[in-house]
């Protein structure tokens, strides 16, 4: 790890970029129609309890990254093998992300650009995060936090104004019952984006204040919640359910329906800015988390040295795991869900939340 120290309120801001990153650009639980924004408010009560696992094995282990307690935990051998699939889930991840952006770019603005050039200049603006370290990437969340929260807020008051809202989209609440719903929190909106605070395992330990990774994570998944609850709900009500099942990118197809005294209208480009300020955290921290994770793993003193190979493996993986972005999207769905988000971000930090505690209870009944 890198001697670096931020504060709770920077955590606190990092992470709501982060949460909001690629979720507030893709088609976030629609399986769940109108009820969408119920199925990302309950994916957010299930993720305050993903959260607290993270955050008890913190408790335990408060100066060290995921990458070394999970050693501590089950063995060296078994900590080394669990510390590097995690690695190359974070890398793997954050070239998810990257194509995200990529398509987004490729799709509204540079359509006649070749995917890798877009892919390749976000990636270059990660790398040079990451190689500055994680102060850096902090900082740079203080400055963009309120520019973007201004732009989002700006953009719900001007849909209002433009009358494109109409409620009765959102009806009926619950057609389907709760069993739709639950199937949708537990197959989408737990993971993404709350269930992938898993990254911030890697980041907790930098924190100044200990006892404050609690209430800053809280309150950015809670906060995060509502605000893309609201997105996608204000989705819905402009566009309809139908319309955003079908959008790739639903939020930039409702700013495109903003038109205000004939003259304020095509605002979408000063919206792909704050998306791709999203992007940017979203894609920085995974990144950075699989660095700093591979520098752990392998006892390597400066972690700057692997930035940029590690780097262009992330571009050129975000190009290779998919030959469209149909495909990515059905991938992202069916297979990374399943087979990835769902024993990483849950089973097996609970499973080691469990082991810790049992060794922590032993250690006590020793000492006394």
């Amino acid at each position: 790890m890198e001697r670096a120290r931020i504060s709770a309120r920077q955590l606190f801001m990092l992470a709501i970029l982060f949460e909001h990153g690629s979720a507030m650009v893709i088609p976030l639980g629609v399986d769940a129609k109108q009820d969408v924004w119920l199925a990302i408010l309950c994916g957010m009560v299930f993720g305050v309890g993903l959260l607290f696992v993270y955050y008890r094995l913190f408790t335990y282990y408060p100066n060290l990254p995921f990458t070394s307690y999970s050693q501590r935990i089950v063995g060296p051998f078994f900590g080394k093998v669990l510390a590097l699939i995690y690695v190359l889930y974070f890398l793997y991840i954050s070239a998810r992300v990257l194509r995200d952006f990529g398509e987004l770019l490729l799709t509204f603005a540079y359509p006649e650009t070749p995917l890798f050039i877009l892919n390749a200049v976000m990636m270059l603006t990660v790398m040079y995060a990451v190689y500055k370290g994680i102060e850096v990437i902090a900082r740079a969340s203080q400055l963009f936090f309120f520019s973007l929260y201004w732009i989002l807020m700006l953009g719900f008051v001007l849909i209002i104004i433009a009358g494109e809202i109409d409620v009765r989209r959102l009806q009926p609440i619950l057609e389907e019952g709760w069993p739709r719903i639950f199937h949708v929190v537990f197959t989408q909106t737990l993971y993404v984006p709350f269930g992938e605070l898993v990254v911030f395992t890697m980041i907790f330990p930098y924190l100044q204040k200990e006892e404050k990774v609690w209430k800053a994570g809280f309150l950015a998944l809670l906060l995060s919640g509502i605000n893309l609850a609201m997105i996608m709900g204000m989705n819905v009500a402009v566009l309809g359910a139908d319309i955003v099942s079908r959008s790739t990118f639903p939020l930039l197809n409702t700013i495109q329906e903003i038109r205000v005294a004939n003259f304020l209208e095509r605002l979408d480009v000063l919206f792909m800015i704050a998306l791709i300020v999203g992007g940017f955290f979203k894609v920085g921290v995974f990144f950075y988390a699989g660095v700093i994770g591979v520098a752990d793993l392998f006892a390597l003193k400066q972690y700057q040295r692997l930035v940029y190979p590690l780097g262009i493996s992330v571009l050129f993986l975000s190009l290779a795991i998919a030959s469209n972005f149909a495909e990515h999207i059905k991938e992202g769905l069916r297979i990374v869900t399943i087979y990835m988000h769902v024993p990483l971000q849950m089973i097996i930090p609970i499973f080691l939340l469990l082991i810790a505690m049992v060794r922590h209870q032993k250690k006590e009944r020793k000492g006394r």
